[in-house]
């Protein structure tokens, strides 16, 4: 029983350390995003790199074939091509501001290559300044473009358009919930408006093509939208890490799965490319992601790839449209720039929720995330449906808490069971040593006779095990419902703790843990081996090392659950040594 017991400690320490070993990679990541943020500003006003800002625009030659519309559609297939165009200064940039955004829109082509998150501050010590998503610096490339290839298309090898506005600044107004933002083009008798719709308290943009055709002739054209991002900050490389570190990259619907990850060293070596009605592209980080959801009524195309330039790509394109003479007609997609909200992502389309990714347990973590959420808000989110039942604790480190006590209370019956058994196994050890003294070195007489006490007083040598086993995934799956979920991010608990997300800065709760264990420990009979013994006394160090730079919200869990145990070890131990001693 001590070797299982000793081989299950192992293990779990293990996972620990793997876990500590994914959280530091985590954090060296998330130090390079800081300082990136710190680095960010307004783009450079007339900077442009040695190479130009290499656009990668999909031509006639750079598409699947599309069909669609009345009349002949041009096949359009073939590769990717990249071009060189000059930066537009930063003075003529489109500002737009929103409560949820400020925005800068490049009047070249449309794009957006400034987005920050009013909402969420970069750092938990400069409350005052955005979390910047897209940006287009010297520095750093992150931008999500959009627009028309084709027979009558705005966007050609030769250039992008150059749209005019009617001013150079948009504030949402108070009382007010929405905001158009108009981009206008001529194209001889064919106008087109580009026009950007902002709603009050919302992430998701949409973004419409306006086409009033005057001409004798149809209007032909098929939309394209993506994301063009650098490398920067690639993931840490390889590892024994079974996959626990927060995820960059592109990710996509498919037919065949919902949510499909196509990271930076996939593209590298091969273009990903498939058709789906719908369907979305999505650049994936820790807690926050964009997307592109163009018209989920139409046959798409999706190619992600890296360019010649380096920079990386994730592209959606629609069939070829069809407007006729003397007509009208739009095209609609939709943007999302925003936090890993799940309940949101899944109103939008379908998979985009899965980008919240708990992993290889996630069927363990989502139940644990819904019951979390519902502790801190009252509302239950089950199976599709929304129940508001109660107003919530409105904090989530008590939500962690009450999360411990319920996953405690379903596995009593089983930790009953098992602190019994250990409570047993204690009662025993004066004869366990009196079998030893007795037998001395002859093991096989004493694993005969230890298995027949065992049997007589009515012990699982494996009984005290079991809750170890147990709950170990439940440890790993809310160690990534407290890694992934952004409502945890700068989210404060109570006193010095300020973001539950992060480690303990004065490393008082992995302390108690450590103290905690000790406890715990001296609660369980001692192994009979004197080297496991030794072992054992150096676990709670151990432990305590790895938990120091583990989040504080998981410590928190690992802390109340460990102060349950007790009790619950303790209370069930005392009845039993009562028992024999009467």
């Amino acid at each position: 029983m001590d070797k299982v017991r000793l081989v299950l400690l192992a293990a779990f320490a293990m996972v620990s350390l793997m876990l500590v070993v994914e959280y530091g990679q985590f954090r060296d990541a998330k130090s390079k995003e800081a300082l990136m943020q710190r680095q960010q500003a307004t783009p450079v006003a007339g900077a442009s790199p040695a190479q130009g800002t290499d656009e990668a625009i999909p031509t006639q030659s750079s598409l699947p074939t599309i069909t669609g519309g009345t009349d002949d559609v041009p096949t359009l297939s073939g590769s990717e091509l990249s071009i060189d165009e000059p930066r537009v200064p930063s003075s003529r940039l489109i500002e737009v501001t929103t409560d949820n955004f400020a925005i800068k829109i490049n009047p070249k082509g449309g794009d957006l290559v400034y987005l920050a998150l009013r909402k969420e501050s970069a750092r938990l010590d400069t409350p005052d300044i955005p979390y910047v998503l897209l940006e287009e610096t010297q520095e750093n490339t992150y931008i999500a473009s959009s627009g028309l290839i084709g027979a009558n298309g705005t966007d050609t090898a030769k250039g992008r358009p150059i749209f005019h506005s009617a001013q150079s600044k948009y504030r949402l107004e108070d009382g007010k919930d929405t905001l158009q933002v108009d981009l206008t083009l001529q194209q001889g008798d064919v106008s087109l408006i580009k026009r950007f719709t902002f709603t009050r308290d919302d992430y998701l943009i949409d973004i419409d093509y306006l086409i009033n055709n005057r001409s004798s002739s149809p209007w032909k054209a098929a939309f394209y939208a993506q994301i063009k991002r650098d490398s920067k900050p690639m993931p840490e490389a390889g590892g024994a890490g079974m996959g626990m570190q927060p995820y960059l990259g592109f990710a996509t619907r498919t037919q065949e799965d919902r949510f499909q990850k196509v990271d930076f060293e996939d593209i590298e070596e091969k273009a990903f490319k498939t058709q789906i009605e719908g369907g979305w592209v999505a650049m994936i980080q820790h807690y926050f992601l964009s997307a592109w959801i163009p018209d989920a009524n139409t046959e798409n195309s999706v190619s992600i790839f890296r360019a010649k330039s380096g920079f990386n790509y994730a592209r959606t394109t629609t069939p070829v449209m069809v407007v006729k003479a003397n007509d009208e007609g739009k095209i609609h997609s939709e943007f999302y720039a925003g936090p890993k909200d799940q309940y949101q992502l899944e109103k939008i389309s379908e998979g985009l929720d899965l980008s919240v990714d708990y992993g290889f347990l996630w069927m363990i973590a989502q139940p644990l995330y819904a019951l979390l959420f519902f502790f801190n808000t009252g509302t239950l989110h089950a199976f599709g449906y929304k129940l508001d039942i109660f107003g919530g604790v409105g904090n989530w480190g008590f939500s962690i808490i009450l999360l411990t006590i319920l996953v405690k209370a379903c596995f009593y019956s089983l930790n009953v069971k098992a602190y019994t058994s250990m409570a047993k196994m204690r009662a025993i050890q004066p004869k366990m040593l009196a079998l030893k003294e007795r037998l001395g070195d002859d093991r096989q007489k004493m694993s005969q006779e230890t298995m027949a006490l065992y049997k007589n007083e009515g012990v699982n040598p494996l009984g005290g095990c079991l809750p170890m086993l147990v709950q170990m995934p439940v440890f790993i799956s809310l160690y990534w419902v407290l890694l992934e979920s952004v409502e945890l991010r700068h989210a404060p608990f109570i006193g010095y703790i300020k973001d539950l997300s992060a480690m303990d800065p004065y490393f008082i709760m992995p302390l108690i843990m450590g103290a905690s264990m000790f406890i715990q420990q001296k609660l369980n009979p001692p192994p009979p081996d004197p080297m496991q013994a030794k072992i054992m006394q150096f676990l709670p160090v151990i432990f305590t090392f790895f938990f120091l730079f583990f989040p504080s919200g998981l410590v928190l869990y690992w802390v109340v659950n460990n102060c349950l145990t007790i009790a619950q070890q303790w209370f069930i131990t005392r009845r039993i040594e009562a028992a024999a001693n009467s």
